[in-house]
């Protein structure tokens, strides 16, 4: 079964969906980017349960409760081992397919995810649109029948389309 992929401009803090995928690191900080803004809007309980999972390789993920958020639950995948380090469209592709991988093991019919690593990253957003739909194209699903691809930024936004195009 392959999912529905829908692209989306809008803050992943106000999605209604099962799950939502965190870009992490490996230590479940939640301090810049998107993982800040997660925090900033569903609360310290989400980073607090992250951190208790860690250290979290890339190529695994966690899932954690969502605060305030309006989403059910939180999936912690790392694309950098440390905060604020560079990252490659590798680590991405392992990233996106652990987050995929456990939000179909537990049962979620929707999840949403931002561009992974282009922030703090430094992944060209293309490049990381890319790698995020060769994973989601790649994996079989069980449960998963909608992906939202989301971001605030009209270039990420913009690249999700072409790839997703493709």
């Amino acid at each position: 079964m392959k999912p529905v992929i829908e692209v989306k401009k809008a803050s992943i803090t106000t999605i209604e969906v099962n799950v939502i995928i965190n870009p992490a690191n490996s230590f479940g900080y939640m301090g810049g980017g998107v993982a800040g803004v997660i925090k900033k809007v569903g609360g310290q309980v989400i980073e607090d349960e992250a951190i208790e999972q860690a250290p979290i390789q890339i190529g695994q993920a966690v899932i954690t409760c969502s605060g305030d958020l309006v989403c059910e639950k939180v999936i912690h995948a790392p694309t950098m081992h440390n905060p604020g380090e560079r990252t490659d469209s590798h680590k991405i592709l392992c990233a996106v397919k652990a987050a995929l991988e456990l939000a179909d093991e537990c049962g979620f019919k929707s999840l949403a995810m931002p561009g992974m690593g282009t922030g703090v990253g430094g992944l060209d957003k293309l490049e990381a649109a890319e790698t995020i739909v060769k994973a989601i194209k790649d994996t079989e699903f069980k449960n998963l029948k909608k992906i939202v691809l989301i971001d605030i930024d009209d270039e990420m936004v913009s690249a999700f389309e072409k790839a997703v195009k493709k």
